[in-house]
């Protein structure tokens, strides 16, 4: 069963609107087309439609002859002419088109909630701003409440740097991190679907999105391999001690959690004035960008992060035959108590 209050439960997480992001008031509410009847899906496509009803375009009247620096106008003008470039606010390049994967990413949690796995994730650094270890997937699933998106008891920093960029009219960059909590094992192949391949083609797929890593990911040069080969033992089954290879191995899913972290940028639509080229004579001329910015996309992309990789994981329950083309009675009615439990969740 899927409805429009499923969908909107998750892009109420993504939507901008607050003082720690875009101030710009989108409801995004989700509107069902077509794919289900009397609330169930009928196996056709669904389609849904998400209003844009706060755009201003005036705010991009001078980025008609400036292409902003730091984001992709000059390469979309070069790949498909200047005549068929849409100025007004980054046309498909723009950080409005991922409520579209929040809202698929909607229906993948649910369907992922047959084997009882769940995905969450927070805010792990952005600036001086961090969270050393990795903290409790209860504490992360909280975190969705927080209007900067990072551990309750840690927000308070993070939100003081957020404001203080916003009055220097400046942004951050920020690194996301994000759980699956009890993955089947099995998902991936050996070498042309692996799962952490697929992932990270996923996530990289964000707009503003720089960086993948998994387990111990960029870390692990610190180490020798005597420090980081991880314990096997059995308890109803092949475990990790440690899950240091957060939850992969060979590309394949291990069973323990997946924990992977994924880099934004810092957005480059700042209001400090920034140096490009007027495409109308070819000269050197400055450009500052005004409009409703985040100071911090990782804030509003932490939902961005999850739907990618519920989208994935679904994906590979699919390929691998854990979801059916029809879900039975019983199935359905697993996932709906769950999906319940789900929501009510740190509220």
């Amino acid at each position: 069963m899927i409805n429009e209050d499923d969908i909107f439960f998750e892009l109420k997480f993504r939507r901008p609107g607050s003082i720690y992001t875009s101030t710009r008031k989108e409801e995004d509410i989700p509107i069902i087309l077509s794919g289900t009847f009397n609330g169930r899906t009928t196996g056709m496509p669904l389609s849904i439609i998400i209003e844009n009803k706060d755009a201003k375009p005036i705010h991009y009247e001078e980025i008609k002859y400036k292409p902003r620096p730091g984001h992709a106008d000059i390469t979309y003008i070069e790949k498909y002419g200047y005549e068929n470039w849409d100025y007004r606010g980054g046309g498909r390049s723009s950080g409005r088109e991922t409520v579209s994967r929040v809202a698929a990413g909607a229906i993948a949690k649910k369907l992922l909630l047959l084997t009882n796995t769940m995905i969450s994730g927070y805010i792990k650094k952005a600036g001086d701003f961090q969270i050393e270890n990795t903290p409790e997937f209860n504490e992360v699933l909280c975190s969705r409440n927080s209007p900067v998106r990072t551990i309750r008891n840690k927000e308070e920093d993070l939100m003081k740097l957020i404001e203080s960029l916003r009055k220097e009219g400046d942004s951050i960059g920020g690194i996301v991190e994000v759980i699956v909590k009890n993955p089947p094992k099995s998902l991936g192949e050996p070498v042309f679907d692996k799962l952490k391949a697929d992932l990270a083609k996923s996530v990289l797929s964000i707009p503003g999105v720089v960086g993948f890593e998994y387990g111990m990911g960029f870390d692990s040069y610190k180490y020798k391999g005597s420090e980081v080969i991880d314990e096997i033992y059995y308890d109803e089954g092949f475990r990790l001690r440690k899950n240091i290879s957060g939850g992969i191995l060979g590309g394949i899913s291990t069973g323990e959690d997946i924990i992977l972290r994924v880099a934004f940028k810092p957005t480059s639509s700042i209001a400090k004035e920034q140096k490009t080229v007027d495409l109308r004579d070819l000269k050197p001329t400055t450009l500052s960008v005004i409009g409703r910015h985040d100071p911090c996309i990782a804030i509003r992309g932490v939902s961005v992060v999850e739907s990618m990789v519920a989208i994935t994981l679904i994906d590979h329950y699919m390929l691998s035959g854990i979801i059916p083309r029809k879900l039975s009675e019983e199935q359905s009615n697993i996932i709906e108590k769950r999906w319940l439990e789900y929501k009510q969740k740190c509220t």
